[in-house]
């Protein structure tokens, strides 16, 4: 299975949907195509949709964290939303929730970075 993606804005807030499968065939396209995005609009904020996405290994941790860092570093946040156990586990072990918010939905980190949906 591979990764569809899927980009959306909301003010300045970046929404980031994965869905399939994010190993280390398909991590250096998302994170070329995810910089590209962050580069080309006026993005404060990150939300991270993972309700779809069955499978992720270490390297979609490193885009992921990749991408944290460049937000991190204009005072923006990044907030994952309605991830699956299975990837859940991952981001567990390796402390990715010591630096990132985990919410249950869209909806309310939306709420939480201040836009409305």
């Amino acid at each position: 299975m591979s990764l569809t993606v899927d980009f959306a804005r909301k003010k300045d807030v970046l929404l980031v949907r994965l869905v399939g499968e994010l190993d280390h065939h398909e991590a250096e396209n998302l994170k070329k195509e995810w910089q590209a995005i962050l580069n080309m609009h006026n993005v404060q904020n990150v939300i991270l949709n993972l309700q779809g996405l069955s499978f992720m290994d270490s390297s979609g941790l490193g885009v992921i964290l990749g991408r944290y860092k460049e937000i991190n570093a204009i005072g923006g946040e990044m907030v994952i939303c309605s991830i699956s156990p299975e990837v859940k586990r991952l981001f567990d072990l390796s402390g990715m929730f010591k630096i990132m918010k985990l919410v249950d939905n869209e909806e309310f980190a939306l709420e939480m970075l201040g836009v409305a949906s």
